[in-house]
């Protein structure tokens, strides 16, 4: 078998374009660079100085009295967390402190509570979100 050598494809001849369009392309895009590279600078500028003036130092933060103050439970609550008047932030922590040591977090979703006998009395319900736990127990404080 003789290999003959393939003939290089000839190229189709490009097709001329109006000169004047092009030229005239041209001569406006470098026009728009100019003025974009202008507007740049002005910008950061004016960035900056905001960024001169003195900052203002933060206040420290103080906690709100209204969520340190100690509330009196509820028999059904203070069966679960205790007798002592707490603040409502420690009885939402002590809740879960007996949750987790009683293992009542629902397996598949841990979002949901399945309540013992003590909280059900608490909760009203055999199974709540964690999101509604904290509106159920002001029904037990004062």
């Amino acid at each position: 078998m003789a290999t003959a050598k393939k003939a290089p494809a000839k190229k189709a001849p490009a097709k001329k374009a109006a000169p004047a369009k092009k030229v005239a392309a041209k001569k406006v895009a470098p026009a728009k660079k100019v003025a974009a590279k202008k507007a740049a600078p002005a910008k950061k500028a004016a960035a900056t100085k905001p960024a001169a003036k003195k900052a203002i130092p933060a206040k420290k933060r103080t906690p709100n009295a209204a969520f340190m103050k100690p509330l009196t439970l509820s028999p059904a609550l203070s069966a679960v967390v205790g007798d002592k008047p707490l603040p409502r932030t420690e009885i939402v922590s002590k809740l879960w402190v007996y949750i987790k040591a009683k293992g009542l977090q629902d397996k598949t979703n841990k979002r949901m509570i399945n309540a013992d006998e003590k909280l059900r009395a608490v909760f009203g319900k055999p199974q709540v979100s964690m999101f509604e736990m904290a509106g159920l127990i002001g029904k037990h404080v004062q």
